[in-house]
């Protein structure tokens, strides 16, 4: 059984991400959703909580039978530690691939026994991030196309709390 890691900060997850998720658990029957914990962003939530909002939001859209974890450190060792053949990563724009495959290579540097696979957003997505739908939400902007409900309602919680 084919076995994949589609990491990311999700800071929040996004209709964007859930898009690249359906299209991933077609190929592969076992698919983790491994949320970073990268020293090197500020995230608006902890990581604690983009993990539950992650299996929230799966649940909301649809998606049952998922794992979300966390890791802190390299993605190779996770990917390592959950038995990862494959590692899922969802592509934008020409900056989203010049990123990607420098990460693609530097992995397969480290870590030849894994396969990037990319996919490519869905058109009515290409525009879409995290930070853009934070953006537009701490400004009282409707995002309800861009995220499921309960992203939504824990982006106003959080960033009510912090204004």
């Amino acid at each position: 059984m084919a076995i994949a890691i589609y990491p990311g900060s999700f800071d929040p997850i996004t209709n964007g991400h859930i898009d690249i998720v359906r299209r991933a658990r077609k190929l592969f029957p076992k698919l983790y959703i491994a949320v970073v914990a990268n020293p090197h962003k500020s995230p608006t939530f902890t990581v604690e909580e983009r993990v539950e909002i992650t299996k929230t939001a799966l649940i909301e859209a649809g998606i049952n039978g998922l794992e979300v974890i966390s890791y802190d450190g390299l993605l190779i060792d996770c990917a390592r530690e959950h038995g990862a053949d494959a590692i899922v990563r969802g592509l934008r724009a020409n900056s989203d691939f010049e990123y990607e495959f420098q990460m693609a290579l530097t992995n397969r540097d480290l870590a030849p026994e894994f396969e990037s696979v990319f996919f490519m957003t869905a058109k009515k997505y290409s525009f879409l991030s995290s930070s853009t739908v934070k953006e537009i939400c701490m400004y009282g902007g409707d995002v309800s196309t861009f995220v499921p409900r309960s992203v939504e309602a824990a982006l106003k919680k959080k960033l009510q709390t912090k204004k």
